[in-house]
């Protein structure tokens, strides 16, 4: 039987076409071509900006250490390493080296105590919790000067606080917060502690909420306590946020300026001139040259603090 016209359309419309080839394939089209390249143009005038006012002057500002820039001359002549040695030769190097680096551990220290308390005490998904934890994130969002200004006022001798402590003892109570030599750098560390506390609280409670259940769940049904629990399992599972917050208070500290010139300026007898207060002062006296070779320094130190932190914690949590 002959097929009919409409049996042979059906058929030849049922068969697949023969693949081309592998010499024919198309090319892509110059429309998809641009819509690949489009994103890396979008980041030239981010990169540009970051060129002008970042790399350059921090290149520059590398440079001008190594000359005897001034506010006194007007020529600009090399002079090597003198600046580096006139600077350790006046211990005022090694002086601002050694608060920075406590300052840094107390703030570190601190920063990661208070938020990881708030992550452990809010960590359940309550109204209550939720508003307390915008309550612990506004500090986070505040001005570091206005932060400074306001503990200033709270913390003089006629402050609030002391207000405060003398009603409840029922004598008067005139501490100097800020004008003790011994203490006023722990208190300028729990003031910074208390400002950057709310983002470690987060990154702390993100951590919190990776830990899978049926581990918790198993731990409980083979009798382990709540602090058992939490020292042998919550814990080392929280190692990589340890590492983020611990890195970040050591950074951000190291690079601090804010708190510490609005509560102390960096007294009482320059017991809290951490390096950047050194470098603001150096700086206003007109000693370009000296100011830019502490800001090297400074760099220098926090390289060689941040990836030996870094590394070992990530070893930690390769050990857990």
């Amino acid at each position: 039987m002959m097929p009919t016209a409409a049996q042979a359309r059906v058929g030849e419309r049922s068969t697949p076409p023969a693949p081309a080839p592998a010499g024919a394939r198309r090319r892509p089209t110059t429309g998809a071509i641009n819509r690949q390249t489009h994103p890396m143009w979008f980041l030239a005038p981010a990169f540009a900006i970051l060129l002008v006012f970042f790399f350059l002057p921090t290149v520059f500002n590398f440079i001008y250490a190594f000359t005897d820039w001034s506010g006194f001359k007007s020529e600009i002549n090399p002079v090597g390493l003198d600046n580096f040695a006139d600077l350790a030769a006046s211990g005022t190097l090694f002086r601002a080296l050694r608060i920075t680096v406590v300052y840094a551990v107390l703030v570190a220290i601190f920063q990661n105590l208070f938020g990881f308390g708030l992550a452990v005490l809010l960590e359940r998904d309550t109204w209550l919790n939720r508003l307390a934890r915008i309550f612990f994130l506004i500090p986070v969002l505040m001005s570091a000067l206005a932060v400074g200004y306001i503990f200033q006022a709270l913390l003089k001798p006629d402050g609030s606080l002391n207000q405060l402590i003398g009603a409840v003892a029922r004598s008067p109570f005139d501490y100097a917060w800020l004008g003790d030599t011994t203490w006023t750098i722990v208190v300028v560390a729990v003031i910074h502690a208390w400002k950057w506390m709310g983002l470690a609280m987060l990154i702390y409670l993100a951590g919190l909420k990776t830990i899978p259940e049926d581990v918790m769940e198993a731990a409980r049904i083979d009798g382990a306590s709540r602090w058992r629990t939490f020292w042998t399992i919550r814990s080392p599972l929280m190692a990589p946020a340890v590492t983020f917050n611990v890195a970040t208070a050591l950074l951000g500290s190291m690079n601090g300026f804010d708190i510490v010139q609005a509560t102390t300026g960096g007294g009482p007898a320059r017991t809290t001139e951490i390096l950047n207060i050194f470098i603001f002062r150096t700086f206003g006296q007109g000693l370009f040259a000296q100011a830019t070779t502490m800001s090297l320094i400074l760099f220098l130190l926090v390289a060689f603090m941040a990836f030996p932190v870094i590394y070992v914690l990530r070893k930690r949590e390769e050990i857990l």
